[in-house]
């Protein structure tokens, strides 16, 4: 084995690790706290599969902007240190069923999928054909889900605001 490939091993374990962490703290401001930690790491993995630009995009945006946002609203309606509801064994159940069936889909297309082969000889990886490809309009031009992401994350950082102004009035 390789030396990228233990560090792919090892930094894997530790997005998994703390994604676990995020999800099942009872604490939100940890949860925040491991959920930038995993966000980290899948740079690191972006960084390991020489994509030097997707890495930088991933820490500016999520951990940068994403998390930076959860944290403040968490600061802002005054819960850093408050436990959240412990789950009802009814949702814990359905939770799981759900993640297991969502499981079962995924491996089910992955095994019915014949990927096709390429090799890495015709990919441009520079920033300036990203950003061609992104902003184009027409064959494979990501603008239009760009700004219904970016609507939506609107939409959130505004619903974050009425929750943290209605939480003060009462």
């Amino acid at each position: 084995m390789s030396a990228s490939t233990i560090i792919f091993y090892i930094v894997s374990a530790l997005v998994l690790v703390f994604g676990a962490m995020s999800v099942f703290t009872r604490k939100i401001f940890r949860a925040a706290i491991y959920l930038l930690f995993s966000l980290i790491g899948i740079a690191g993995i972006y960084i390991l599969m020489n994509m030097d630009f997707i890495a930088a995009l991933q820490v500016l945006i999520y951990v940068g902007g994403i998390i930076v946002l959860i944290i403040f609203s968490i600061f802002l309606t005054h819960q850093a240190g408050d436990k959240l509801p412990k789950p009802l064994f009814k949702r814990i159940v359905a939770g799981a069923s759900m993640a297991a069936f969502g499981l079962i889909v995924v491996l089910g297309v992955f095994y019915k999928t014949a990927f096709k082969v390429t090799t890495e000889a015709g990919i441009d990886h520079s920033a300036r054909s990203i950003g061609r490809q992104m902003l184009d309009y027409h064959h494979h031009g990501y603008v239009y889900p760009f700004e219904i992401v970016s609507f939506l994350l609107l939409a959130a950082l505004v619903g974050c605001i009425v929750i943290a102004v209605k939480i003060q009035k009462k």
